[in-house]
């Protein structure tokens, strides 16, 4: 399982695969009607879920180039952004969905791009320290 964090990884198309889906999944969720969504009542749940999914979308997008240079991971950082705030603007854009442009959720989206690029960078030091 290490050797997924490794430049040399087998499961690069895997990865690849994976990585596009869960892009597909949330244009697909942050870009549904308002009204399909299912109301939760738990506090902030819409900031934890966009920090999940950006997350996931970092570390699935390091694993199809398991490179840990800084300028590759800050470049992934810097792309997740940019399509979070995307996404946001279209949110606003897009009134007939019944969603709205929130600040906040660009900024879970930024967060959660960091927390997945400092989970992939620790996983790949681990993985390189044990092989």
């Amino acid at each position: 399982m290490n050797r997924v964090f490794q430049p040399d990884s087998p499961y690069k198309k895997q990865a690849r695969f994976l990585a596009w889906l869960w892009t597909l999944l949330i244009f697909v969720g942050c870009l549904m009607p308002g009204k399909e969504l299912p109301q939760v009542n738990v506090p902030f749940v819409d900031k934890w879920v966009h920090l999940v999914m950006f997350g996931g979308f970092t570390f699935l997008w390091l694993c199809v180039r398991p490179a840990i240079s800084f300028r590759w991971l800050v470049s992934l950082f810097l792309i997740a952004t940019s399509l979070g705030a995307l996404i946001e603007l279209l949110q606003g854009m897009l009134t007939f969905l019944g969603r709205s442009m929130e600040f906040m959720d660009a900024v879970a989206d930024a967060v959660g791009a960091f927390i997945g690029v400092i989970l992939f960078y620790i996983c790949a030091k681990i993985s390189r320290k044990f092989s």
